[in-house]
């Protein structure tokens, strides 16, 4: 078994791509809701989304504003976790090359 398949094999991995994939499909779902969100609220319910705020501020901007907020707090939150998900990785590489020098000295496999 080469070292990609042993990597591919791993619980580790399996489990660091099962953790990435939820975090990136509800993130999507989040953003893709919430962005859409504004259109159909100001297409449907104008007089609430024309409510004045502050001043001449209505709550459709405020929503279009908070859009840009969202995007980057989405942003910094997938730092986060991308950081997580590296050292995952980098334990994983470190783990299959120990495994590799332990058959390259014939104790594995």
């Amino acid at each position: 078994m080469n070292r990609w398949e042993r990597i591919y094999n791993s619980s580790t991995y399996q489990g660091m791509i099962a953790q990435k994939t939820r975090f990136i499909v509800a993130s999507t779902i989040f953003f893709v809701i919430f962005y859409f969100a504004l259109p159909v609220l100001v297409g449907y319910w104008p007089e609430v989304m024309s409510r004045e705020v502050w001043g001449v501020i209505n709550w459709a901007y405020l929503f279009a504003f908070s859009q840009f907020l969202m995007a980057w707090v989405l942003a910094y939150f997938y730092t986060i976790r991308a950081e997580r998900f590296d050292e995952t990785s980098a334990k994983i590489l470190a783990d299959t090359a120990e495994t590799e020098e332990n058959i390259e000295d014939g104790e594995g496999e």
